[in-house]
Parts: C-alpha cells; structure tokens; sequence
C-alpha cells in the first residue's frame, strides 16, 4: 500500500509470497484494486443458459429481456445519467445471433449487432443518446453496465475475427448464447480467448517512476511498461522480462496489484509494481520512442504545461501511477494502446 505520499512503503515487501514464486521476489500486497473501471460487473454471466437453445429462444422474446445494440463500436448512453440505454427485444433482433450476457435480479441482458449507419455524431441530448463506446465512458458507468459492455465490446472483437475455422477454413457459425463459433465441416468449437499481458509500475532508489512512449504514439504521450506474457512464462517473468527488454534494467519486489479485462481486441491486464536499483535506461528503440524516470514534480509540472499526457482513467495504467502519485491526475484522449 502506497504511503501518505504516494511512494512505496518500506516494508511492502516483507511478506513473501513463497519459494514457489518466480525467483522468491513477489511480495503479498496490503490491497488490491478492487474498483477498476472494466473489471467491476454484477452481473451473473449464467454459463449454464448457453447450451440452453430452447431457454435462448425464449429469452430473446421476452419483453422483460433488455437488449444492448452496438453499432459499429459505440453503444447507446443515457448522456445525463451516463447509464447503458437499454431497450426490450425487437422481431429483427432474432436474425442477429443475438449474444447471452447474463441474468441479474430476474432480467436476462443480450447484445446485438445492428447496422452502423444512422450513429448520430452528436454528443447526445436528454432526447437523444448519445452513441460512445467502452474507452470513452467506460469509467462512468455503474458496475452493471461497465461489466454488460465490456462483455459485449470483447465478443464483438472476438467475432469480428473469428469467422472461419482455424482447422479447415470453413465458415463458422454462432452457437451457445455468441460463446462459441462452430465448424459445421469438421465439428470444431472455438471459444473467445483473452492474452494476459502484464503491466508495471517501476521505481528507482529515489522513488522515482519510470515513463515510456511507445512507437505509434503521440509525442508527450506517457505510461508504464507493458507486454504480452510469452507461452509458458509465468507472469513474474514476464515482469522480469519485459522491463529488461524494453529499458534494460533488473526489477525486484514484486508486488501485485490488480488486474483488468482489456478487450481493445482481447487482453487481460495484470498490474505488478516493482523495484529497480539500476537507474541507466538502456531503451529498447523497437518498442519505444523513449522512456525516462519521472519524480512527482517532474510529472505534475509536464502535465500543468501540457508537455505530457497521460492513459485516461479507464484504465489500469492510469491507477498504476496514480498510486504512485499520492493523489488524483488528470488523464488526456483514449487510453494508450497497451
């Protein structure tokens, strides 16, 4: 847990987690973020409806049932209240493979995909909603709508991708409720899939954090390392890996922190903060554009003068430094791609 200040408490460390850890550094954390924007859902994803197709049916005809329509990337939002505008089921609605998303307090929430043409530009009226989509209001909604949307945003990436068989090349067809594409040639079913990545909030001797801007990205844009994790590696490694390869330092004290679903197209973010008593950045130029170590001045001065920009709050990346901080920060434009 962060001191008053927002530095890393001395003695954060001093609860190991095991010798079965990677190389005994992961330390157990105080706390946890438990209130991330996409990772707080309410409602109940009842796997067990999905291969349900008479209970489907029926769920898609009630008018108790409320439907979330997504437009090429945005969905309806209430601009006043900044909740989901959810409607009861429509005749069409049934030829649009609708997808199941969950039950909660007796109302069944399907998604469905409807043509793109007709989304208003407009930012939306107390009569109109206004259509956005889970990076712009992601951090605003209530945990039921976060958790419907950030469902339905990795399932429409995940189809999006997915319409034919890895195995044959044949064309696939929805099945289960939208969890599963099948093959009607050779039988195959194929399920979404998330890739961990890990992201990272690393420290120097003086407290100092450590920034990078990544290749595609704007100049001044700022944030904390991150990357896939490689197969077979556990996530301390790729921790480990990851900031070795891309600054070329060592990290030690591992400390998790929390963990988000990112499906921008279908990632789980994993956060870790970590240590480092080597302050020579040695940047990895394929990834990065730069990357330096930043003290809370430094920071707070280049954000006041417009120099840097930081993630939006939707996003771990953002809770990861302002942990560090001590104290809210102000996030500018969409979430950095990581």
């Amino acid at each position: 847990m962060g001191s008053p200040d927002g530095g890393i408490r001395e003695g954060t460390s001093s609860k190991p987690v095991g010798h079965g850890t990677y190389s005994g550094r992961v330390s157990a954390a105080d706390e946890t973020y438990l209130d991330l924007a996409l990772s707080r859902s309410r409602v109940d994803r009842w796997a067990q409806v999905r291969t349900d197709e008479a209970e489907l049916g029926q769920i898609i005809r009630r008018d108790s049932t409320r439907v979330l329509e997504l437009r090429a990337d945005t969905v309806p939002v209430d601009p006043t209240s900044m909740r989901l505008v959810l409607r009861p089921p429509r005749p069409e609605d049934l030829d649009r493979e609708p997808w199941f998303l969950g039950r909660d307090e007796g109302v069944d929430y399907v998604a469905v995909v409807a043509s793109a043409e007709g989304v208003p530009e407009a930012a939306g009226s107390a009569a109109q909603p206004r259509w956005a989509g889970l990076r712009e209001v992601g951090a605003d909604l209530d945990d039921r709508d976060a958790g419907l949307l950030t469902a339905a945003t990795a399932l429409r990436g995940w189809h999006d991708r997915h319409g034919y068989c890895p195995r044959c090349g044949a064309p696939t067809v929805v099945t289960q409720g939208g969890w599963v594409r099948s093959c009607p040639v050779d039988g195959s079913e194929h399920h979404p899939r998330t890739d961990p990545a890990v992201i990272m909030a690393v420290t120097d001797p003086q407290d100092r954090l450590l920034l990078a801007t990544g290749l595609p990205w704007p100049d001044g844009r700022v944030s904390v390392l991150a990357g896939f994790v490689e197969a077979g590696e556990s996530l301390e490694a790729a921790v480990a890996r990851e900031v070795l390869e891309e600054v070329g330092v060592v990290v030690t004290d591992l400390v998790y922190r929390g963990n988000q679903p990112w499906p921008f197209p279908a990632s789980l973010m994993v956060a870790y903060r970590a240590r480092t008593a080597d302050t020579e950045l040695r940047v990895q130029e394929s990834e990065l554009r730069s990357a330096a170590w930043y003290s809370r001045a430094e920071l707070a001065s280049g954000l006041r003068e417009g120099r840097l920009t930081l993630p939006s709050r939707v996003s771990i990346a953002h809770r990861l430094i302002q942990e560090w901080f001590g104290q809210s920060l102000p996030g500018h434009g969409p979430a950095v791609p990581r």
